[in-house]
């Protein structure tokens, strides 16, 4: 269970990951994204979450820069967008974000969203793409179960992480079961339900119990079902609030009291074709 910042997930190719990380989603390009992922690395944060279609790699690129904290100690995840995907744009893309991120690999690349026409080359792109050292370990990203299903009938190898939006408010026991039956470590965005849902009684009932926030509990939620999760925010006291997870434990029962509250509720409702 995770009890400090430095707490890390084995993957199943042995890569290790920071179970708690910082998402830089909408984060504008420049100052805020650059100043935020600055401020995430002070407080501690070693996982940094980006994304070729945030359109912010660069800032986050410098943040790690400035921050004299050496590459090896930072995780980076960065992710294909669904307009690169193929053999040739895959690698092309990678390219160009370690071009931005200022990087010669990135520890984690994944599969933006899903798209079955051009899976299994862009999937194959990513296996030559670790190979030749410029990424650690391949995921993917927004992929349901039956996504899953399909993507193994073009590969025997397991995504390292599935990332999905995931909190007590759309929680899925069988997805989780499925994800670890492959051997797949799921990740939260949006564990914080970008708001929408920290005023919820039972939620603000837990954090007073605690002399924790509402955001507090649904990381530490996050992480005592063995997410990996990675909250967002643009606000340092905010982005050190959200690293404050470490000394205190839901019990089984707040626990399920907490999972009671899944409602299929998503606070991302984007589709690819919105995206790029």
């Amino acid at each position: 269970m995770a009890s400090t910042i430095t707490h890390t997930v084995k993957l199943n190719n042995g890569v290790e990951i920071p179970q708690l990380g910082f998402g830089v989603f909408r984060l504008e390009h420049g100052e805020e994204a650059e100043q935020g992922t600055l401020w995430a690395l002070e407080a501690g944060y070693r996982h940094i979450d980006t994304a070729a279609a945030y359109r912010n790699e660069e800032s986050v690129g410098r943040a790690v820069a400035r921050s004299g904290i050496p590459r090896a100690e930072i995780f980076i995840t960065t992710k294909v967008r669904d307009g690169d995907q193929g053999y040739a744009t895959t690698k092309r893309a990678c390219e160009e974000s370690l071009r931005r991120l200022g990087t010669d690999f990135v520890d984690l690349y994944l599969i933006h969203w899903p798209n079955d026409a051009r899976m299994a080359d862009t999937w194959r792109a990513m296996q030559e793409l670790r190979e030749e050292g410029k990424c650690r370990a391949l995921g993917v990203s927004n992929f349901t179960v039956k996504r899953l299903d399909f993507f193994f009938t073009l590969s025997d190898e397991a995504p390292t992480v599935n990332q999905v939006e995931f909190h007590p408010f759309n929680y899925d026991a069988a997805f989780l079961a499925y994800c670890g039956k492959k051997g797949i470590v799921a990740e939260a965005y949006s564990p914080l339900t970008r708001a929408q849902r920290l005023d919820d009684p039972t939620v603000g009932r837990l954090a007073r119990a605690h002399g924790k926030t509402p955001a507090q509990i649904l990381i530490r939620w996050n992480l005592q079902h063995g997410v990996i999760t990675i909250p967002k925010s643009a606000r340092q006291a905010r982005i050190v609030e959200n690293a404050d997870v470490f000394d205190f434990e839901l019990s089984a029962e707040q626990m399920a009291a907490l999972d009671a509250l899944s409602e299929g509720f998503f606070a991302i409702t984007y589709r690819p074709e919105n995206w790029y």
